[in-house]
């Protein structure tokens, strides 16, 4: 009889290896990066790292486990989420920050507007000159399905009627 030992070991390697690969994707420079990309796009100094923006971030999205719904926080901060359930448990940092600057192709600068219907809110965000340090949280939602991504900005940005750049 055949032992399933080494087979079960080999599965086991390949789950934590696929973890591990999922969380180096979700650090602090893989949400830094993506942003300060947008930005330097658009002649916008970079966002830093804060510690205490990620904490207040972490919470947020801890609160949000049980059921995952894309709710803002109300809270000091600008603030982008990003997610939902429905089985999109490896989404990354990158996914997230690549949805909201994708936004750009719908902003108009010179008018300070976003075409009819669409929204720039997201894109606004990461680009506002004004804010300068940034702090994200990622958490899969206890469902297993899904999860919710929150990045946290300071100052805030998107004041109606300013232009973010």
């Amino acid at each position: 009889m055949e032992s399933s030992w080494p087979k079960l070991a080999l599965l086991l390697l390949a789950l934590a290896s696929s973890a591990s690969y999922v969380a180096a994707q979700n650090s602090p420079q893989d949400f830094l990066d993506p942003h300060n990309a947008a930005r330097a796009d658009v002649g916008v100094g970079p966002v830093t790292w804060d510690d205490t923006v990620a904490a207040y971030a972490q919470s947020y999205a801890d609160s949000r486990r049980g059921d995952c719904q894309l709710v803002h926080s109300g809270g000091p901060y600008g603030e982008n989420i990003y997610g939902g359930a429905g089985g999109g448990a490896s989404w990354t940092a990158a996914d997230a920050v690549a949805a909201w600057t994708a936004e750009k192709r719908f902003y108009h600068h010179d008018g300070n507007s976003c075409d009819e219907g669409q929204v720039c809110g997201h894109y606004t965000q990461v680009v506002w000159r004004d804010s300068t340090a940034v702090g994200c949280a990622r958490v899969v939602c206890d469902s297993g399905d899904g999860l919710f991504i929150i990045c946290n900005y300071n100052p805030p940005g998107n004041y109606v009627g300013r232009s973010p750049y």
